[in-house]
């Protein structure tokens, strides 16, 4: 890569969990190279949580729109090419998207984790690293630069505007904070009404705040409704009531966030919340939250055995579990255990 001001091109466009993760990433690269100019093609969601990041430049591509808009993207990149592309997406979409992106240096994902024709649009790789998280994997992508992501920092542009509306959802009577995310995108990861409610229970029964956070899905929705429904205690009721900008705001106001396999559970992580997650589906050494998977449930292994047939060491890194009702393999007294592991180790 030129020594002076080299151009870069990220491609991710989705989920807002693996965008977040693209994070420290550009932190290593700005931090090696100052001058670099850094390019990001994104999605419309990913860009609503990300507008402002120091240092790069978006551009969105609204995946409705086909190669039409593939077409008026590269209308709208810098003349020229770039010197590298970043290509950290295997989806067909996605590689097609990037034979619109000009660039000498493509470079994708290793052979193992490439799907969907990929190798056809990237003429550099990865080093090949099994049983990494996901983070790690695209931290990886800096490497064929000559760079190494040493370090792991985030910075996530949350204006000032988004904390004060924070701050301004209620007072701080020094009560700590379980909030709840119930949803992931994938519904088949998604734990059960009854058993959020028994956990927001307990908690609330050991003196704490309940909160619920969510979008404005109808399953989020109505999960949040049946959960509320549940429970004996009162809760905080604050689903779609956020935006992609304030929701870093709000999870950094809780000490710990319960969810599934989600973006909100590595947006916490990234704003330094704890977060119990909820695991069967996936596997928490791979896509759990990066910093600390401490208060994480791990049922992986036994959904692993139930539905496959196979321990979770004879799977390939990476596979999905996505069963209907695997999710039912995590217990309330599971959730509960961990809750309470996290309170052994933050007495108030």
């Amino acid at each position: 890569m030129p020594a002076s001001s080299p151009s870069l091109c990220l491609l991710r466009l989705s989920a807002l969990g693996d965008v977040t993760h693209v994070v420290p990433l550009v932190r290593t690269l700005q931090q090696a190279h100052p001058a670099t100019t850094l390019h990001w093609v994104i999605d419309k969601a990913g860009h609503r949580l990300l507008e402002g990041l120091p240092g790069v430049t978006f551009h969105v591509y609204d995946k409705n729109s086909g190669v039409a808009g593939m077409r008026a993207l590269r209308g709208e990149l810098p003349a020229g090419r770039f010197d590298a592309l970043l290509q950290m997406q295997v989806a067909f979409r996605a590689n097609l998207l990037s034979a619109f992106i000009p660039a000498r240096r493509r470079i994708g994902y290793d052979r193992s984790r490439s799907k969907d024709l990929h190798g056809l649009f990237i003429n550099e790789r990865i080093p090949d690293r099994p049983g990494i998280h996901v983070l790690d994997a695209i931290g990886s992508f800096c490497e064929p630069l000559g760079l190494q992501q040493t370090q792991v920092s985030w910075d996530l542009a949350t204006p000032p505007e988004a904390h004060d509306w924070a701050r301004a959802q209620w007072d701080d009577d020094g009560r700590p904070v379980l909030m709840i995310s119930p949803c992931s995108s994938h519904t088949r990861r998604n734990w059960y009404a009854d058993r959020y409610a028994a956990l927001a229970d307990h908690a609330a029964a050991q003196g704490w705040r309940v909160v619920l956070c969510g979008g404005r899905s109808e399953l989020e929705r109505s999960t949040s409704d049946a959960i509320l429904a549940a429970m004996e205690y009162p809760a905080l009721d604050l689903v779609g009531k956020d935006t992609l900008k304030q929701l870093p705001a709000l999870l950094a106001r809780a000490q710990l966030l319960v969810t599934p396999d989600s973006g909100p559970m590595h947006i916490a992580n990234a704003v330094g919340t704890k977060v119990l997650g909820l695991h069967a589906a996936s596997n928490p050494e791979r896509s759990g939250p990066y910093s600390d998977r401490r208060y994480c449930v791990n049922r992986y292994d036994d959904a692993a055995r139930r539905f496959l047939h196979k321990p979770a060491s004879a799977l390939k890194w990476g596979t999905k579990i996505e069963f209907d009702e695997v999710m039912s393999l995590v217990g309330v007294a599971d959730a509960i255990a961990a809750f309470e592991r996290y309170r052994a180790d933050h007495p108030r």
